[in-house]
């Protein structure tokens, strides 16, 4: 059985996230809860959060037998700021955003199909 959980509009880069997901896909639930508090970047408490409720999702009683079997991030929309510059002019610079989704499951790689 597979459960899903989605993060939108998260206001972190996707590169930064994807590189937290990276290390927890293919592992347990129980083990990716120990390693992520751990991991040196900001977005392992978004990924700690959105994995907890995938987990939540599955309603398995045990997180050692439910696995990462997928988790990916898609790039959000953009915030345009502007930054005042030399000469009166202006420096256009971008917030970024994405949309984390994890998803658990009893095997460790899902099914394609």
């Amino acid at each position: 059985m597979e459960a899903i959980a989605k993060a939108k509009y998260a206001r972190y880069s996707a590169r930064k996230v994807g590189q937290v997901l990276g290390l927890i896909r293919g592992k347990s639930v129980a083990k990716a809860f120990g390693m992520l508090p751990t991991v040196p970047r900001a977005a392992g408490v978004l990924v700690f959060k959105t994995l907890k409720s995938a987990y939540a999702n599955s309603g398995a009683a045990n997180p050692e037998s439910v696995f990462v079997s997928k988790a990916w991030v898609d790039l959000g929309p953009s915030l345009k700021r502007v930054r005042p510059m030399a000469m009166g002019g202006r420096g256009i610079y971008k917030r970024k955003m994405c949309h984390v989704t994890i998803v658990v499951s009893d095997s460790r790689v899902s099914k394609k199909g």
